[in-house]
């Protein structure tokens, strides 16, 4: 590995940059002393307290003469707030007051007042809110006791929950008095009350700004001081940025921090309670801390924060701003594992981030094939269809049995001294963050933010922490793992994450404001036995309820975004293992679609965990991304990151399963964080009407592309349409399914879709298909009386239903999933389904006994509808077939041309020209439409005859998919080398491809000189090297000669 001229930086200097990066000197804002809440007074506090001696007296737990004493104190020496006394009725508070006492009197029969524990709460039986107190030490977090659960209750129960519509508030207080005279400890006070927020406001304008008044709570008006309010209005921009606001207050004449958090309601879990984890490492404690929700949409989060006395932990003046620092990692993960309360060698935050982002990343790429898969690879034959088989479910056995997530840990746990001379006795999880330290310094030397001026500020805390540990070399740290263990598997674990190190580009882990964790990563770690093909860059992403990745084979790439949903803890588990096999191989199949494009293949998925909001983590994922996409210039919220890989980047996201929705959110988010060149072409399926996306159901451009095959098939064999009977898949409820039907004249003898089955041997009604598939609704509606004698309607909800032939369907769904291979038929046009719904454990179900195959043709319209097994056992039955990267491009050649408009268009001119008026699209859109429907048909066609010519000149020696793919390869493996080319570089080359690979229309109303100055050089150059090998591959075959190049690039000068 070729190590970055930053990295050869010597060590003392290093340290010395990353020392200013965070230095406890940054600015400060300043309070007065004041109080940022009155503080309240129940003026019927007296008259209760007489009430409530009546009632403790008259229950008979207390003796007589204690219990004014008792009472007294309870009301005054605790120090409790009125807040309490106000909202609580006598007879609970005579219940607290008697509990006390009994807590007491156990403490005494133990002889040690330190065991004194006082555990009180009321939940409020109709929701509005509860109270807790319990026995609370300062600056420690307790792992036993009710303390140890009762905040996290409070975010599970309250404030995690919280929307505008059902809100809570929270205040926390310590007691300002001990227990009893013989015993020392506080009590901590919690009060959630429901809120009575106004309504939801209208949403902002430009430039516009909520007056944090008019969105308020009115107990939180009531309370709040005017400096408090001033506070909190600043602190509530995260109405218009997605990540938290973290602020930090000095208290004029006192050491007390005012730490203030805003943030999008909803937008983290247990946030609460993990900051006490925080500020408690720091040898910090609360006095006050305040949770306040607003009805647009805010939750503000207020620490009154002072320092232990008498510890020897770093000055509060240094701590707070590593609190403040490392509070943006905790939103990003406030239910780490790894950070434990503050005990004897545990680390702070940031180790604790690193050793999860870790732990996960060792989870997906520990090889867990190893030398004796590769021997069978070798052995057996993939291409035939039982060797594939055998070897998938080797390759899965493997990935589910060799690393789980629970071994890894243990194999870290079992090298402590890879990370410390000193061995502590900890708990397993303490262990494992313990045995990371080396390597947390490690990947810190690298990705710690500098600046300019190294030696004017002081130390922070973070610093100091990694000059407490001897910085090693990759070399080094590996030779001391190699040393240390002895299992190989051991190895492989502890290597991961040195892997893991020496292949991250750029990262927002030191950014201070950030909702995920995201990585840039070099793949060139990835073994080749799993991933042979390796990709151009990929992206890691690690939130609090999700993990995600993006992959993508070329620099300029496309594809969609998947939300990969998991049914139940056993599905999330394989949907866990599967991930990132199950992008690299959407990414690779996408490659072999986006053939004649300008974008390589690309795909992101996303795994929610069980029971998370699906957009929360698409949002969360998105705008991690993006903090890799555009540079930080915003100190104290983006700032610059270490940028290993040092160019700009591209990223243009498509919708996928659970994502169609969101591709608006996505483009509109990237305006707001500053994309202002590329937000425009950052998401493809965005709505027409509000963003001028080019919908590909409206406009048929997926069955554009399908219909070219259909047709050319007719073409070829001389066919007519209306005598062709056909099964179709994908019914008119569906965009591919609909446009099908409203295109085709064939006879259709079967329609399947998700509301079950429709059938009719003598060919089902066209007229009442064609109403159907204009309303988009499913084969469910179909108007039986329009069936023959023969036909029949069985949907999925049937049972017991007898066909015209006698056969009986016992359950209508066994019935719909299986129905595809049951019918016989000319045609078969897969335009929707599960993939690998045609396997090689069922296509033996489409070939009779004698070796017939049910349909003579097939244009695989759904994506991965046949595994490549089933698609060449088919062929082998002399079936015509043509598979999905064929077959179904039109969709990606639709969204590339989006991907154009976005980047040619200046945001005026496509507000102007792409955006409806009136619900009515301009002629410029309606024009460009066209353009993208012409590019689409010629496109397909092309491909078309190119398979053809080349299967009949091999006289049926190689299969139409293998031809297929390897056209794809080959266009592919071109179009890499034009881009590294000096072709390009010949301008009136240049100038004559352009002219003809952008649309007419776009070429015509911005011009051609001024779109080549708009485009990035790297998208010129996909689009220069797409548009010549694909139409020098579709005009001389995979076979062309070095001296046919020669004279197709004559040609290109020739029509500059």
């Amino acid at each position: 590995m070729s190590t970055p001229s930053e990295l050869q930086v010597p060590v003392n200097q290093r340290l010395a940059a990353l020392n200013s990066a965070h230095s406890s000197e940054a600015s400060m804002g300043r309070v007065q002393n004041l109080p940022g809440y009155n503080t309240p007074i129940f003026k019927g506090k007296e008259e209760q307290r007489a009430l409530v001696e009546a009632d403790v007296a008259a229950k008979g737990f207390v003796p007589r003469e204690l219990v004014g004493n008792e009472v007294n104190w309870f009301y005054t020496n605790l120090g409790i707030d009125d807040t309490y006394f106000q909202n609580e009725s006598r007879e609970v508070i005579s219940d607290h007051i008697i509990a006390l006492f009994g807590a007491k009197i156990l403490a005494y029969t133990k002889h040690d007042p330190a065991k004194l524990v006082i555990d009180l709460e009321r939940i409020d039986e109709n929701g509005n809110g509860a109270t807790f107190i319990h026995t609370s030490p300062p600056g420690l977090t307790t792992t036993e006791g009710p303390g140890s659960t009762c905040e996290t209750r409070i975010d599970d129960l309250f404030l995690d929950k919280s929307t505008p519509e059902n809100a809570f508030r929270l205040e926390t207080f310590r007691s300002a008095g001990s227990i009893s005279a013989t015993a020392s400890q506080q009590l901590r006070c919690y009060f959630v009350t429901k809120c009575n927020l106004p309504p939801k406001p209208a949403a902002l304008k430009d430039g516009e700004k909520t007056d944090i008044k008019t969105v308020s709570d009115p107990a939180f008006l009531d309370r709040a001081t005017s400096n408090t309010l001033d506070i909190y209005q600043k602190a509530s921009f995260p109405q218009t940025r997605y990540g938290p606001v973290i602020e930090v207050f000095e208290v004029e004449g006192t050491r007390e921090r005012r730490l203030v958090i805003g943030y999008k309601m909803g937008g983290t879990s247990r946030f609460f309670s993990a900051l006490s984890n925080l500020y408690h490492f720091y040898s910090l404690y609360s006095s006050r801390k305040y949770v306040e929700q607003f009805s647009n949409g805010i939750t503000i989060i207020s620490l009154y924060l002072n320092p232990l006395p008498d510890s020897k932990a770093p000055p509060i003046e240094h701590s707070i701003f590593q609190v403040l620092r490392e509070a943006s990692l905790l939103f990003c993960l406030p239910d780490n594992p790894f950070f434990l309360p503050k005990a004897p060698g545990s680390h702070a935050v940031q180790e604790a981030t690193y050793a999860y982002c870790g732990w996960v990343f060792a989870q997906h790429f520990c090889n867990r094939l190893g030398p004796a898969y590769l021997q069978l690879k070798n052995v057996l034959n993939e291409n035939d269809p039982a060797h594939a088989e055998v070897l998938n479910d080797i390759k899965r056995r493997f990935r589910e049995e060799t690393f789980t997530r629970e071994s890894i840990a243990q194999v870290i746990q079992a090298h402590p001294e890879l990370v410390s001379p000193v061995l502590i006795f900890l708990t397993a999880f303490s262990l494992m963050i313990l045995k990371i330290r080396l390597l947390y310094v490690n990947f810190a030397m690298v990705h710690y933010p500098t600046v300019d001026n190294p030696n004017n500020l002081m130390p922070t805390l973070s610093y100091q922490r990694l000059q407490n540990v001897q910085p090693h070399s990759d070399e080094e740290l590996y030779d001391k793992i190699r040393r240390t263990v002895t299992s190989k598997q051991d190895l492989q674990v502890l290597e991961s994450f040195l892997i893991f190190n020496k292949h991250v580009l750029k990262t927002n882990f030191y950014q201070p404001t950030k909702v995920a964790l995201s990585f840039r990563l070099r793949p060139e770690f990835l073994p080749e036995v799993e991933y042979p093909k390796k990709p151009f860059g990929m992206f890691f992403v690690i939130g609090n309820e999700f993990r995600g990745f993006h992959i993508r084979f070329r620099d300029v790439a496309r594809g969609g975004i998947r939300i990969v949903m998991s049914r139940n803890k056993e599905n999330y588990s394989i949907n866990q293992r599967m991930l990132f096999d199950e992008n690299y191989n959407l990414a690779s199949t996408q490659s072999l679609k986006n053939k004649d494009i300008p974008e390589g293949g690309a795909k992101g998925t996303i795994l929610p965990s069980l029971g998370a909001p699906p957009k929360l983590c698409f949002e969360k994922y998105v705008d991690a991304v993006i903090d890799l996409l555009i540079p930080g210039q915003t100190p104290g919220i983006k700032e610059p990151l270490v940028d290993l890989y040092g160019k700009p980047e591209l990223l243009f996201f498509g919708p996928d399963e659970g994502t169609a929705d969101m591709m608006d959110w996505a483009a509109l988010h990237a305006k707001a964080r500053g994309a202002d060149s590329w937000w425009m072409s950052f998401t493809t399926g965005k709505s027409a009407e509000r963003l001028g996306g080019v919908p590909h159901d409206t406009y048929g451009m997926t069955s554009l592309s399908v219909r070219q095959y259909v047709v050319g098939i007719y073409k070829q064999l001389g066919l007519r349409e209306k005598d062709i009977t056909k099964v179709q898949t994908g019914g008119p409820d569906g965009d591919l399914g609909s446009n099908e039907i409203l295109l085709s004249s064939d006879k259709t003898v079967a329609v399947i879709d998700g509301s079950g089955v429709l059938a009719d041997p003598h060919g089902i009604d066209r007229a009442e298909l064609v109403r159907l598939a204009k309303l988009r609704v499913p084969v469910g509606r179909f108007d039986q009386s329009k069936l023959s004698k023969d036909g029949y309607l069985v949907k999925v909800e049937d049972q017991d239903v007898k066909l015209p032939s006698g056969e009986v369907v016992l359950d209508g769904t066994d019935f719909r999933n299986s129905a595809h291979l049951r019918f016989k038929a000319d045609l078969f046009v897969p335009c929707g389904g599960r993939p690998e719904a045609v396997n090689i454990s069922n296509v033996s179900a489409l070939v009779d006994v004698d070796g017939k195959a049910h349909f003579k043709y097939v244009v695989e319209g759904a994506n991965l509808f046949l595994t490549q097994q089933a698609r060449l056992h088919l062929e082998k039955r002399k079936v015509v077939l043509f598979k999905d990267s064929s077959a179904n491009k039109g969709g990606v050649t639709s969204s590339s041309l989006e991907v154009l408009a976005g980047l040619s268009l200046s945001t005026e001119e496509y507000t102007d020209l792409m955006i409806f008026k009136d619900g009515k699209p301009s002629p410029f859109y309606q024009s460009y439409v066209k353009d993208v429907q012409q590019k689409i048909s010629e496109n397909a066609s092309n491909e078309f005859t190119c398979i053809w010519k080349e299967h009949a000149r091999l006289q049926g020696q190689k299969t139409r998919t293998a031809i297929s793919d390897e056209l794809s390869q080959t266009l592919n493996n071109l179009q890499a080398e034009l881009e590294n080319s000096d072709l390009f570089d010949d301008a009136p080359s240049r100038f004559g491809v352009m002219k003809r690979a952008i649309p007419k229309t776009l070429v015509d109303q911005i011009g051609l000189e001024t779109l080549l100055k708009r485009l990035p050089e790297a998208y010129q150059r996909a689009l220069f090297s797409s548009w010549v090998a694909s139409h020098f591959i579709y005009k001389y075959g995979v076979n062309g000669s070095s001296v046919d190049f020669f004279h197709f690039a004559r040609e290109l000068a020739s029509t500059a």
